[in-house]
């Protein structure tokens, strides 16, 4: 299990901002590997994990996006009915909450991938766990 940054940005909820944020990312040649985007009556904000922080960073700075850098867990699963389950009973047993989480597989793909918050802060323990089901 791999830890990764996650920014969130802050947008208005109107259309074209996503759009905007994804330009400054992709003019900075950014990838976005996972997002995830919600909204709360005129406020929105997207969920980004990229493959450059750096660079995300400079090109959403320079666009006058406001960000929030965070910390997630990122896990590859079995792409099988059930992976999920097993996963999240594992967390369970060990006390440890899902605070937010994001995942997907392509079809046919063998691995799907999750990221997530947790409430607790040992989750490395937890990958040692989840061996058996990855």
């Amino acid at each position: 299990m791999a830890k990764v940054k996650q920014l969130t940005i802050s947008l208005e909820n109107q259309p074209g901002r996503l759009a905007a944020v994804a330009q400054a990312l992709a003019d900075a040649r950014v990838n976005i590997l996972a997002f995830l985007a919600s909204t709360a009556g005129q406020q929105g904000s997207v969920q980004v994990v990229v493959d450059n922080i750096q660079r995300a960073r400079k090109a959403l700075e320079g666009a006058k996006f406001p960000f929030a850098e965070g910390m997630l867990e990122q896990v590859e699963l079995p792409n099988k009915p059930g992976a999920l389950a097993d996963f999240a009973a594992i967390l369970a047993k060990r006390g440890m909450n899902i605070d937010a989480a994001c995942g997907s597989a392509a079809k046919g793909a063998k691995k799907s991938v999750l990221y997530f918050a947790t409430s607790k802060r040992d989750a490395q323990a937890v990958a040692d766990e989840t061996i058996g089901i990855v």
